[in-house]
């Protein structure tokens, strides 16, 4: 039987999850509560299900959680710290935490489906799992219940104790960002180009405050009111939307219009037509690599789907603290 190249493609792409959800980081294991806590993926998963009935909108918060939790990588001690559940902390009357700085507040979203799932998982298994897992197990569940491919989590993260609002603001790559600014910020925490350009595609579902690309429809520059970039039938239905003189900040809008609580490569195609919200994401036509890349996952949902899955198990892997380096918190709000 003769296997088309595509077909070759997607068989070495899912042995790539497979082996990244096994191997990248040898301190975390697949099925890590198998013994301690059985249930645990369930229950994370039933509590995600119920939140996503309730709220369709939750499922990208959590999936956008816990990418904001990964990326705020800081050296501590002897040991780098990532997806440490640092994004859960409360802020105090010494120290304004992450989730309260500007890039996560109030656009962050879902801390109380994290919250409903450590409760339900102290009462089976107390001080067991991981809130930093928990967020992990969370984001995967939230790709799947979207329509996007499920993975395999690697398990077995402690929970950080710090949390610093002014780290996420030198972490977290804005929506402002060029193509080079996002390539670098990305190759900083190891990631390639190329995974650069898959993990944006979670912009495909969830929304986003006018707040954050106001300046392309009014005020992008001395010369120009509107980005020129920007698909003006798009961004007129914009305007519409977001008042020039609007005076509440929480208005928001769906990233992805066209199938906002689906993750698939509607993303990609809009921007092919110059409907990219962000220009972080239209951003990704004006490079010919970003641009191939958008091209091609617009037209192979799968393969995207599976590098996604991929890039998701990567990006989970950013700084972990295991063993004595941390913690299990028995709230995930405040450090033990």
């Amino acid at each position: 039987m003769k296997i088309s190249p595509k077909w070759s493609v997607h068989v070495f792409v899912i042995l790539i999850v497979v082996l990244l959800c096994t191997s990248v980081n040898s301190q975390l294991q697949v099925g890590f509560y198998r013994n301690s806590c059985s249930s645990a993926e369930l229950i994370v998963k039933d509590e995600v299900r119920k939140s996503v009935l309730k709220d369709k909108g939750v499922a990208a918060g959590l999936v956008r959680m816990h990418f904001h939790d990964c990326f705020v990588r800081i050296f501590v001690g002897s040991v780098y710290k990532g997806c440490d559940a640092s994004v859960l902390i409360d802020s105090t009357s010494s120290n304004t935490a992450e989730k309260d700085s500007p890039v996560n507040n109030p656009s962050l979203r879902g801390f109380e489906v994290i919250d409903n799932a450590k409760a339900a998982l102290e009462s089976v298994c107390k001080g067991i799992v991981s809130c930093a897992d928990i967020v992990a197990f969370a984001a995967r569940d939230s790709v799947e219940i979207s329509g996007g491919l499920g993975y395999d989590v690697p398990s077995g993260r402690r929970d950080g104790r710090i949390s610093l609002a002014s780290e996420a603001l030198t972490n977290l790559p804005p929506p402002t960002f060029t193509v080079n600014q996002l390539t670098q910020s990305f190759a900083n925490k190891g990631f390639t180009q190329e995974e650069m350009v898959t993990l944006s595609g979670a912009h495909t579902i969830g929304r986003s405050h006018c707040t954050s690309f106001s300046n392309r429809l009014y005020n992008f520059s001395g010369t120009m009111s509107q980005d020129p970039s920007l698909n003006p039938m798009y961004a007129a239905q914009l305007k519409q939307q977001c008042l020039q003189d609007g005076t509440n900040p929480n208005l928001v809008v769906p990233m992805n219009p066209g199938s906002p609580s689906i993750a698939d490569t509607g993303y990609y195609i809009d921007i092919l037509r110059n409907r990219g919200l962000f220009t972080s994401d239209q951003t990704l036509l004006s490079d010919p690599a970003t641009a191939s890349q958008v091209n091609q996952n617009a037209k192979t949902p799968k393969l995207w789907k599976t590098n996604f899955a991929a890039a998701m198990v990567k990006m989970g892997q950013i700084g972990v603290l295991t063993a004595s380096a941390g913690e299990i918190r028995a709230n995930c709000r405040v450090v033990n």
